[in-house]
C-alpha cells in the first residue's frame, strides 16, 4: 500500500516486498532508530507511517545522508483521503524532532501525496533517477 501506483496502472505483485531496495524500509523492524505510528479501525490496521535512518551503503529512495531518516507511509485505499494520513505523519513527525533535524522522502510527481508533503512544510530537494521528487523536512525539538 506505501508505494503509488497512477491510476489505471496494474498493481505491483505482492513480492515486490521482497525487491531488496524495498525490503530495506521494514525488514528487521524495531532496530535502533526505527520509528511508527499505526491507525486502526476497531482492531484492523488501516494505516501506518514510519521512519527509518538508512546508509549511503544501502540507500533508499529518498536518501539525503546516514543521519536523515526516510519516512514512509501506507493507507488502505478505502480510508485515503479522510485525514487520517495527515494525522500519521504529523504524529510521526512530532516524535522524530526529538531524534533527527530532519526527515526525507521520495514522491512520484503525480502522486496526490505530494500536496500532503508540500503541505506539512516538506521541500523538494531534488530527483532520483526514476524521475521522483526527493523531499526534505526540516524538524524542529519540541521546548
Amino acid at each position: 500500500q506505501s508505494l503509488y501506483i497512477p491510476p489505471g496502472a496494474p498493481p505491483f505483485p505482492r513480492q515486490v516486498v521482497a525487491d531488496a531496495k524495498i525490503a530495506r524500509y521494514v525488514q528487521g523492524w524495531g532496530r535502533p532508530g526505527d520509528c511508527g505510528v499505526m491507525a486502526m479501525d476497531q482492531e484492523q490496521p488501516i494505516g501506518a507511517a514510519w521512519s527509518r535512518r538508512l546508509t549511503g551503503a544501502e540507500p533508499g529512495f529518498g536518501y539525503l545522508d546516514d543521519q536523515t531518516p526516510e519516512l514512509g507511509i501506507a493507507i488502505m485505499p478505502l480510508y485515503r483521503g479522510k485525514g487520517i494520513g495527515t494525522f500519521l505523519l504529523e504524529q510521526l513527525l512530532t516524535t522524530l524532532a526529538d531524534q533527527a533535524a530532519a526527515v526525507s522522502l521520495s514522491v512520484s510527481r503525480d502522486n496526490p501525496a505530494l500536496q500532503l508533503y508540500t503541505r506539512l512544510g516538506f521541500v523538494v530537494v531534488g530527483e532520483d533517477t526514476g524521475g521522483s521528487f526527493i523531499m526534505k523536512k526540516t524538524l524542529t525539538p519540541p521546548v
